[in-house]
């Protein structure tokens, strides 16, 4: 199907996955059924985000069974909560069809077996419900792949309206269904893509009665986690974790498996997991505090783009998030680590490119109740002089006061190698190139290393500074940090100097003068 191609595909996560983002807390609030958690619009959210982001970064070039396989991908390795899961294997089962290029209607149809198939208990009048009947709809919809689409989106939406007729809970507490009502927005942006008609805000009807509060929600883990085993073993962990608990949810196949339940003992539903292979990303939650009320403590989260800084970080303290040199972490993994941090977080991007992410999770975090601020370290050597200062005993507001104050008194450069051609504000630089950069701009260009490595630090040391800090990386050659600092010793004695193996990889040299 022309309409599906891989352009369409990316345009659709990336548009699901935004007015996922923007009817979140609606969604949220209608959330009673399995549990009345409140975050299955955020799970659902960071579920599509997951799809889009791994879809994003495909090249151009790639054919449409690879880019539906690894929407389905990306979608079960993040998949948050039981409708989060439910709505990857729905992925899944899309794929497995349109990978071929097969019609729409097939996809669909696959989609709601494949999703019920995954729930050992299936419910009426859940987002189960409502897939069929967008299936149904679809299988008996004319015209081409948008019309089908349309219908089927249409149907989601009257079948999300008649969830409190077929679920007692919803009923009472005069709300459709939470995660019906999200797979409902997942089909409107299919239509959308599909017949070229988008939607600034996509409908999700409001509770009209008491919502069950958080206090109502019995004690008990939701327990997830990433497998790998063979399909025996997982038949077999199915019958031990839906003797053991409820919304049992098991995804997947091929060897990877993504599985959800909800019990009295979590590591009881963990060692099952070990039984059956090998069990990674797990996550523990108590129902009974769910929407974080209660949690303590204040702590800090920072991104890392190598080993030694990292370790640097956590020896420091803080929550620390990996990423690889040029690249983003994904938000639901930096969400995760500030819902870990504490009651009161500060997050250290460390990297411009880092920020935008940062504030996106900061502002789903801070709907759960967390103070989150972002501070705006654009290098690691800020995000170091951050954390030097942190004091958990201060009040939050002056610590992130003196915190920010710290990274701001820093600045900070670097050394790289060019890989291109290209205009720089100290003028033209080719393949091979070292640049020295400070505070983001090229100051400096030269063919060795080391001499650029010593103007940039005598540059910055002539502006004023009492402690100058070097972050070494994979890419420096032996012996030349040595050097710079016999360097810097010699031409500035009245300077503390510290040296840091970061293990980074694109930079050889990170420096820091405060």
């Amino acid at each position: 199907m022309k309409a599906l191609d891989p352009p369409a595909v990316r345009r659709w996560a990336r548009l699901a996955a935004d007015a996922l983002g923007r009817a979140r807390s609606e969604i949220d609030a209608l959330n009673v059924f399995p549990v009345a958690d409140g975050d299955t619009g955020t799970n659902l959210h960071l579920t599509m985000l997951s799809a889009a982001e791994a879809v994003e970064s495909l090249p151009d070039d790639v054919d449409v069974a690879v880019v539906w396989q690894t929407l389905a991908y990306g979608a079960l390795v993040g998949a948050h909560g039981n409708s989060g899961v439910i709505v990857s294997q729905a992925l899944r089962g899309l794929a497995e069809v349109l990978k071929d290029g097969s019609d729409l209607r097939a996809g669909l149809v696959r989609a709601a077996t494949l999703a019920r198939e995954a729930v050992a208990r299936p419910v009426e009048g859940t987002v189960l419900t409502v897939l069929e009947s967008a299936a149904r709809a679809a299988r008996d919809a004319d015209g081409d792949a948008g019309e089908v689409a349309r219908q089927a989106a249409r149907e989601a939406r009257a079948a999300v309206r008649r969830t409190p007729g077929q679920l007692d809970v919803l009923a009472r507490s005069g709300v459709v269904d939470a995660g019906g009502a999200g797979a409902a927005i997942v089909l409107e942006t299919l239509a959308a893509v599909l017949t070229d008609s988008y939607s600034d805000h996509y409908d999700v009807p409001a509770p009209t009665g008491r919502v069950t509060p958080m206090t109502e929600v019995g004690a008990g883990y939701e327990v997830m986690y990433l497998l790998d085993a063979d399909e025996r073993a997982v038949a077999a962990l199915r019958d031990e974790l839906d003797a053991m608990g409820e919304s049992l949810v098991v995804v997947g196949g091929e060897g990877l498996w993504n599985v959800h339940v909800h019990v009295a003992d979590a590591g009881a539903a963990v060692e099952a997991g070990l039984r059956a292979g090998r069990p990674h990303r797990v996550r523990i939650t108590y129902l009974a505090e769910r929407t974080h009320r209660g949690r303590a403590g204040r702590g800090v989260v920072a991104v890392a783009a190598g080993d030694g800084i990292a370790a640097l970080f956590e020896e420091s303290g803080a929550v620390v998030v990996r990423r690889a040199p040029g690249t983003r972490p994904a938000l639901p993994e930096l969400l995760a680590a500030i819902r870990q941090a504490g009651a009161e977080v500060a997050v250290l991007p460390n990297d411009e490119g880092v920020l935008a992410v940062a504030v996106a999770a900061a502002e789903i975090a801070r709907e759960d109740g967390v103070a989150v601020s972002v501070l705006p370290t654009r290098a690691t050597v800020q995000g170091l002089s951050a954390l030097a200062v942190h004091d958990p005993l201060r009040r939050f507001d002056d610590d992130v006061v003196a915190m920010t104050d710290a990274a701001g008194h820093t600045r900070y450069g670097h050394l790289a190698v060019a890989d291109r051609e290209a205009f720089t504000s100290a003028g033209v630089c080719r393949p091979g190139d070292v640049l020295g950069l400070i505070d983001g701009d090229v100051a400096v260009i030269g063919g060795d290393l080391e001499r650029v490595a010593r103007l940039i630090i005598d540059r910055m040391v002539a502006g004023g500074g009492e402690l100058v800090t070097l972050v070494t990386g994979s890419d420096l050659p032996e012996r030349l940090a040595v050097r710079l600092e016999d360097h810097l010793r010699r031409t500035r004695p009245d300077v503390d100097l510290v040296v840091y193996d970061g293990e980074q990889g694109g930079y050889p040299l990170l420096i820091g003068v405060e």
